[in-house]
C-alpha cells in the first residue's frame, strides 16, 4: 500500500460507535457490480459500473469509490456524527465538477441521504432493498420537496 492507503485505511469500524457504523460497515468488502439506468430528458441510458468500499480514518468513517463507464468517477465520504445520530455525507466528482453535501439517516425502507443541489433544488439519494449481497441505489430530485423524479437507478451485486 502506499504511505496514503496506510495512513487512511481503517481495519475496521471504531469501537465507540461500532453499533451506528454498521448503516453504511455493509458496503465495505469486495467490489460491488453496478447496473445502472440513467432517467433523462433525452431517453434511458443503460451503463455498467462498479464500487468499492473500506473502514477510513481510524474507523470512523467509510468511504467509497463509485465509477460509471464513460459517465463518472467520484468518491464519497461518510462521517458519523454521534451528536446528532447522522451522517454527513460529502460527495466529490471531480470530472463534472460536482460537490455534494448530504446527511444520511435510516428510514422505513432502509437509508436515506438528503441534500440539495448546487441550484438549490432537493436531491435525494437511497438505499433499498438491501441484503447481504445487493441492493437498490437511487438518485430522485425535487424542485419543491413534494414530487420527486427518479433519474438514476443502480442495481448492485457484491462480486
Amino acid at each position: 500500500m502506499s504511505l496514503l492507503a496506510d495512513a487512511l485505511v481503517a481495519t475496521g469500524p471504531v469501537a465507540e460507535h461500532r453499533d451506528a457504523m454498521a448503516l453504511y460497515g455493509w458496503l465495505v468488502g469486495g467490489r460491488w457490480d453496478l447496473d445502472i439506468t440513467w432517467f433523462g430528458d433525452d431517453g434511458t441510458r443503460q451503463v455498467s459500473g462498479w464500487m468499492v468500499a473500506d473502514w477510513v480514518l481510524d474507523g470512523r468513517a467509510v468511504q467509497d469509490v463509485w465509477h460509471a463507464e464513460g459517465l463518472f468517477h467520484g468518491t464519497t465520504l461518510r462521517v458519523y456524527d454521534a451528536a446528532i445520530d447522522a451522517w454527513h455525507i460529502q460527495w466529490t466528482e471531480p470530472q463534472l465538477g460536482l460537490q455534494l453535501h448530504q446527511l444520511g439517516r435510516t428510514d422505513a425502507e432502509g437509508i436515506v441521504q438528503d441534500g440539495t443541489l448546487p441550484d438549490g433544488s432537493a436531491i435525494r439519494w437511497s438505499f433499498r432493498d438491501i441484503g447481504p449481497d445487493s441492493f437498490r441505489w437511487r438518485d430522485e430530485r425535487s424542485d419543491d420537496g413534494r414530487t420527486w423524479v427518479l433519474k438514476q437507478e443502480y442495481l448492485a451485486r457484491r462480486r
